[in-house]
């Protein structure tokens, strides 16, 4: 995989974690946890889908159509997981 790739993809994941956060809201805490949360799930789904030979929605080498699902069922995931409070023991 060439840098170009790897900066649109990495540029692509921003904009997914930016844009869940601007929907669902938070602080700068969860801003950086979305923002790492698509990075990490983002390629991850990329690597899943050369692995399987999923190629819907491919922007050259980037894998964008699992990467995109994986990325989205990660972020609701993390904001499911961030969004619970601990209670103290009695």
């Amino acid at each position: 995989m060439t840098l170009p790739a790897i900066l649109l993809g990495s540029l692509i994941a921003a904009f997914y974690g930016a844009l869940f956060h601007f929907i669902r809201g938070g602080g700068a805490g969860r801003l950086i946890l979305f923002l790492v949360v698509a990075m990490i799930s983002f390629w991850f789904g990329h690597t899943l889908a050369n692995i399987i030979g999923f190629t819907f929605l491919s922007i050259g080498a980037i894998r964008v159509g699992l990467a995109s699902l994986v990325t989205l069922v990660a972020l609701i995931a993390a904001e499911w997981l961030s969004a619970v409070e601990a209670r103290p023991m009695e």
